[in-house]
């Protein structure tokens, strides 16, 4: 199967917050941006759309032309759980540079680790990729596409991190079923 993932558009929060799972607003240029998406889709056939819950995806679905698409919570960036919406040069918390150190393996305080993450978006992959479908988009979140391209084996939990999609930027995968 191919998934197609695409990534929301610019976010309008300051430089240097950490926003996670917070339904943060998009920056004024959206429909620019969201029409060079669009214009990147037309004409691929997708057998079905999926989309996080965010606004920040669902808008980008509805205007890519999926206002239907599935919502899955399985899709949200990561969550960052006490530190959302706080700048990260303001979090007082013992725990961040706990955090810094192994973010793969340590959570937010409050949130999820990477590890966690991963976890959840390969259960959503492993049971996508048990569906009779040839091609699916899923409009996401920047961390949920790395997750994705470590599922597919793309990328190493090492060495994703260096390989950020960038905003309205699209991927596409093949997976196959997991055993």
């Amino acid at each position: 199967m191919h998934i197609t993932l695409i990534r929301h558009t610019t976010t309008d929060v300051p430089v240097g917050t950490c926003y996670g799972q917070t339904d943060v607003p998009l920056r004024s240029t959206f429909t620019e941006e969201a029409e060079l998406v669009r214009s990147r889709l037309v004409g691929i056939p997708f057998d079905a759309a999926y989309t996080s819950p965010l606004s920040r995806c669902t808008r980008l679905a509805d205007y890519c032309g999926y206002p239907d698409a599935r919502r899955d919570s399985r899709l949200l960036e990561i969550n960052f759980g006490e530190w959302e919406m706080q700048r990260y040069d303001r979090i007082v918390d013992p725990r961040l540079q706990e955090y810094y150190a192994d973010y793969i393996h340590t959570a937010a305080t409050g949130g999820e680790s990477f590890s966690i993450q991963l976890e959840r978006v390969s259960n959503f992959l492993c049971e996508l990729a048990s569906k009779p479908l040839q091609h699916v988009a899923i409009f996401t979140h920047g961390g949920t596409i790395l997750c994705a391209q470590v599922y597919a084996g793309i990328y190493s939990l090492a060495e994703c991190f260096e390989h950020q999609t960038p905003y309205g930027g699209i991927v596409t995968l093949q997976i196959g079923t997991k055993k």
